[in-house]
């Protein structure tokens, strides 16, 4: 190699490096975007919230006509469940605590298994949460209407997996969901994720303020 072609090389080489070095430096100074929310936890409009007339733990009866005019958050779960129910019902009290100055708020779990959950052993469990009688309510009634409920009014799963087994296990969906003063549902959060759970604080206070 000449010596005139060795110096070309080495300033090709040269000005590559300071082009990379710069690309570098610019990607470290340049902010990171923030996380894309998900979709279903923008505070939008999905729908109406599905009509329905279950049995409240205390033994009234209890219908989406009497949650008009009120912001509410509605979950799924069983009293047998050990794997997510205990964690919404733990995230579900600790909003209850965080949003306790809205008189107007209320907090809806649905048992996905009715053939079990009685208005009684629903009481026993939601004593275990230290849940307001008035402010938390939890609903049971007949298989075919919980069914309809979930998986036609609000468009969430909510399954047995295997009826025959000694302690049946019901497959259902997690998600929190929040309603408005119309009945409107509004999103869909992750009850899982404590970043979700964070907007579904917000989003339900900009509600319940009147802002959204």
């Amino acid at each position: 190699m000449t010596q005139r072609r060795f110096l070309v090389h080495v300033t090709v080489g040269t000005v590559l490096f300071a082009v990379l070095v710069g690309l570098v430096i610019q990607q470290l100074r340049t902010p990171a975007a923030p996380p894309r929310r998900p979709a279903l936890e923008r505070l939008a409009r999905y729908g109406p919230a599905p009509d329905f007339s279950l049995v409240e733990r205390s033994g009234r009866p209890l219908s989406a006509g009497d949650l008009r005019g009120r912001v509410w958050i509605a979950d799924f779960i069983y009293t047998q469940c050990r794997d997510s129910c205990p964690l919404q019902s733990r995230a579900m009290a600790a909003l209850q605590a965080d949003l306790n100055a809205y008189d107007d708020l209320r907090s809806v779990s649905i048992t996905v298994d009715p053939l079990t959950d009685s208005a009684a052993l629903l009481s026993r469990y939601a004593d275990r949460y230290g849940a307001d009688p008035e402010r938390w309510l939890f609903l049971t009634g007949e298989l075919q209407d919980i069914r309809r409920i979930v998986q036609e009014g609000f468009r969430l799963s909510a399954a047995p997996v295997d009826d025959s087994a000694p302690d049946p296990v019901v497959f259902h969906s997690a998600r929190f969901v929040l309603v408005d003063r119309n009945g409107e549902i509004r999103g869909y959060y992750d009850s899982n994720d404590p970043q979700a759970l964070k907007r579904l604080r917000e989003n339900a206070q900009s509600l319940l303020d009147g802002k959204a």
